[in-house]
């Protein structure tokens, strides 16, 4: 992975992170300047590592619209691989994403560079959640503790617990009082595990992904439907947005109306990634499918804390990755483990086309 690669990778992190995993320019900008003073970093296959050697997943943790302001330090990677290493006796050989979307596709990337360790090619969702339990780790029964926290301001600390639902919740406390962002490592593995226990190709499918959506054209929205065989839900112009950062995470609503002037309206529900997509109270597309906003000018997808009125969109959707479509992954990642009351609807397709003209 080289200086070249981030602009292609960052974008495919936000379209496959459903809105969230943090602002991807971040990570660009703190991966640019990690590459540019230690050189590439190999980007390595699980079956290209020894089985028994020790994986770190990592990333940002807390709200993703404090973290844009809340910048690290670069030091943080070297705080965690040092803490875990002294947890387990055993040193880490490669740094891994815990999630794909948004900067934290990017960020261990940058901590890879500064230490000299290769970058994994997977991810523990394939997608961007808000929760610890909504990582493919759980469901493969990977032990969650010990977690490793740390941030820009030198404070480190070890969670030691006896379920991820615990990890979670003293986690998010501790984000909190870190001031909403901080970085952790969680679900330590030997490779052997992550084999069977992560999403593998997430961070290449990225790559690929970005750079297809790098050559746009007449129809950026298009391309990138096209590119992801995925479902056009709206587009149009975005009238209403409402967030508050609350418990760690950034919870709200956005509207966006339809530019054809039939008056459709498409609600997104947001914690920190869009959940849902609803028109007239109808489920359009929800969790574990991925939703994602893309600007219908540049194509560039955008994330939940850069929504704003005025802004002429372009809402998509396409299937998240297997796991979660199951039951068991249904069961930490589809509506109900949100809190939103009604079933995991597959995507449904976009009202018929009257032939109205778009808007440009």
């Amino acid at each position: 992975m080289a200086v070249d690669d981030l602009p292609a990778l960052a974008r495919g992190c936000a379209v496959m992170g459903a809105g969230g995993g943090g602002d991807p320019q971040v990570g660009v900008l703190m991966a640019r300047e990690a590459l540019q003073q230690h050189g590439p970093v190999p980007l390595v296959g699980l079956d290209d590592l020894p089985a028994d050697g020790l994986v770190m997943p990592c990333g940002l943790v807390g709200a993703p619209t404090i973290a844009i302001e809340k910048l690290q330090n670069g030091g943080e990677g070297a705080r965690l691989v040092a803490e875990t290493e002294t947890l387990t006796g055993r040193p880490v050989v490669a740094i891994m994403p815990f999630e794909i979307g948004g900067s934290n596709g990017l960020i261990p990337l940058n901590w890879a560079a500064r230490l000299g360790l290769p970058y994994v090619d997977a991810d523990g969702m394939g997608r961007a959640f808000p929760t610890l339990p909504q990582m493919t780790m759980n469901l493969a029964g990977v032990p969650s503790s010990p977690c490793v926290m740390t941030d820009e301001r030198l404070n480190t600390l070890v969670i030691r617990t006896g379920c991820v639902e615990w990890t979670e919740r003293l986690l998010r406390t501790s984000t909190a009082a870190f001031g909403g962002a901080a970085v952790a490592a969680l679900y330590l593995m030997d490779v052997a595990t992550a084999r069977r226990a992560t999403v593998p190709g997430s961070v290449s499918r990225a790559l690929d992904l970005g750079t297809a959506l790098s050559r746009n054209g007449d129809d950026p929205i298009d391309t990138v439907v096209d590119e992801l065989a995925a479902v056009e839900l709206i587009r149009g112009k975005v009238i209403d947005v409402e967030r508050e950062t609350a418990g760690g995470s950034v919870r709200g609503s956005a509207i966006v109306e339809d530019n054809t002037g039939e008056g459709r309206l498409l609600r997104l529900e947001i914690q920190n990634e869009n959940l849902a997509a609803l028109e007239d109270g109808e489920v359009r597309a929800c969790v574990p499918d991925v939703i994602t906003v893309i600007d219908a000018r540049t194509g560039e997808p955008i994330v939940t804390e850069r929504l704003r009125y005025g802004q002429r969109v372009g809402v998509i959707a396409f299937p998240g990755p297997e796991v979660w479509r199951t039951p068991e992954g249904l069961a930490v990642a589809g509506p109900g483990a949100f809190g939103l009351r009604f079933p995991y609807t597959p995507i449904a397709p976009a009202p018929v086309d009257t032939g109205a003209v778009r808007a440009s």
